[in-house]
C-alpha cells in the first residue's frame, strides 16, 4: 500500500525537513552578521586557524616523509613540511601582519581571476559570455579597491568576506526551507 497524500514533513534541501534548513540558514545568518560587526577580529582569527592548519599539515608531512617506505623523496617531502610549518608558525606567531600579506595576496588574485574571466567571456560570449565580463569586472574592481586601501585593508577584507558569505549561504538555506514548507521542490 502506497501513501499518495502530502507528506507530514516536506523535505528540503538534501533530506533535510523544511524547519532544519531554515534553522541551519539562521544561524548562517546570525554567524556572518556576528562575525561583520567586528570583521577585524575574524580576520585575525582566520589568520590564527589558518597558521594552526598549516603547521599541523607541515608537521605531519615530515614525519611522513620518514614512514615512507623509500628514500627518494625524502628530502622534498621535508622540504614541502617544513615550509608549511615555517609559514603556519608565521601565521600564528604575527596574525596581523600575516593578514595584511595575504590580503595583498588575495587582492592579486581577485585582479588576475578577473581578467581570466574577462577574457574567457569572449570565447563564451552566447553562453552567457556579458554575465562572465561583468562578473570578471567586478572582480578587477574588487581587487583594485582592496589594492588602494592595502595594507589598511588587510585588517577587515577577509572578516567581511566571510561574513558576507555566511549571511548570503544563510539566507539560501532559509529560502530553500521556506520553499519545501510550502511544498514547492528546491532546485
Amino acid at each position: 500500500m502506497t501513501h499518495t497524500g502530502p507528506a507530514p514533513h516536506s523535505l528540503g534541501t538534501w533530506g533535510t525537513s523544511w524547519w532544519q534548513s531554515i534553522l541551519l540558514g539562521l544561524v548562517f545568518m546570525i554567524a556572518g552578521l556576528f562575525i561583520l560587526r567586528n570583521a577585524t577580529l575574524a580576520t585575525v582569527v582566520s589568520a590564527i586557524v589558518f597558521g594552526v592548519a598549516l603547521l599541523i599539515a607541515g608537521l605531519f608531512e615530515i614525519v611522513q616523509a620518514f614512514w615512507a617506505p623509500h628514500w627518494s623523496g625524502v628530502l622534498w617531502r621535508l622540504l614541502v613540511g617544513a615550509f608549511y610549518a615555517i609559514g603556519g608558525a608565521v601565521l600564528v606567531a604575527d596574525p596581523l601582519a600575516a593578514s595584511v600579506v595575504l590580503t595583498l595576496v588575495f587582492a592579486a588574485a581577485l585582479i588576475a581571476s578577473g581578467i581570466a574571466r574577462m577574457v574567457l567571456a569572449f570565447s563564451h560570449w552566447d553562453r552567457f559570455g556579458p554575465l562572465l565580463f561583468v562578473s570578471g569586472l567586478v572582480g578587477v574592481l574588487a581587487g583594485l579597491v582592496i589594492l588602494f586601501k592595502w595594507p589598511l585593508s588587510g585588517l577587515w577584507v577577509f572578516g567581511l568576506v566571510v561574513g558576507i558569505d555566511l549571511v548570503l549561504h544563510g539566507a539560501w538555506w532559509v529560502a530553500s526551507g521556506w520553499a519545501a514548507r510550502e511544498g514547492a521542490r528546491p532546485a
